[in-house]
């Protein structure tokens, strides 16, 4: 069973938090609906995806290793009316508890980069790669930060929504971003490490993947530069 998680902590603060974060959405969904349920969502979090997946009628098993966000997801799953459709389980991205075998897995909201290492990476998306049936896909996005990003918030208390703040402690050298958020509701500090776009895809070959595409955002844009990687990869044979 995974230990407590930060994300515990910031709970009932983290859909404030991430409020204007939209762009995702209505991609992950249309990927859903391609594949037909269930879906594995990997880091389900609140359900801030997966609601509106199970509300298009598309079965979500989603996993999470905080208790305190898949409580809230089941609370707001419950007042959408959609709570038959969300299967929500406690686990750890790298050894989910999942016996089914799926046509889509997605990983939103750059979940992967809770993994401090390759040796995490390769655990997480072996795991992942595990869950698909032949032919099944992986979805998930990440980011790597430009120069100015990390110049303009390095070491600063920002306020992303009223009354909820943020602070960015960016260690270049080790590819590693020291996040805190602290509101009315809870605080919480925990670690992300990004990796450049050719070091993905080295990663999803070396761990049975093909990528099929690679988009610089969800509105499907090949990548051609920029701080976001959108990755659809598909299980090789």
């Amino acid at each position: 069973m995974p230990e407590d998680s930060p994300y515990d902590a910031i709970a009932e603060l983290y859909d404030p938090w991430s409020r204007s974060v939209t762009e995702d959405v209505a991609f992950y969904v249309e990927e859903a609906r391609r594949a037909g349920g269930p879906v594995v969502e990997l880091g389900v979090g609140t359900g801030r995806i997966a609601i509106p997946t199970a509300v298009a009628g598309i079965d979500v098993i989603g996993v999470d290793s905080s208790r305190g966000m898949l409580a809230v997801c089941a609370e707001r799953a419950r007042l959408a009316g959609v709570a038959a459709r969300l299967d929500l389980r406690v686990g750890d991205l790298r050894k989910p508890p999942v016996r089914e075998r799926v046509a889509l897995v997605t990983c939103p909201f750059r979940s992967l980069l809770h993994m401090r290492d390759d040796g995490d990476r390769r655990r997480a998306l072996s795991a992942a790669r595990e869950l698909l049936i032949p032919g099944g896909r992986l979805v998930f996005d990440v980011f790597a930060p430009g120069s100015a990003d990390v110049e303009e918030t390095h070491g600063r208390w920002l306020e992303r929504e009223p009354g909820i703040w943020e602070r960015a402690d960016w260690d270049v050298e080790t590819k590693t971003l020291t996040l805190s958020v602290r509101g009315d509701t809870g605080e919480a500090t925990m670690a992300l490490s990004w990796l450049a776009p050719h070091e993905w895809q080295e990663l999803l070959e070396a761990t049975g993947f093909e990528v099929e595409a690679c988009y610089g955002w969800f509105d499907r844009t090949p990548y051609a530069g920029g701080e976001d990687t959108v990755w659809v990869s598909k299980r090789s044979s």
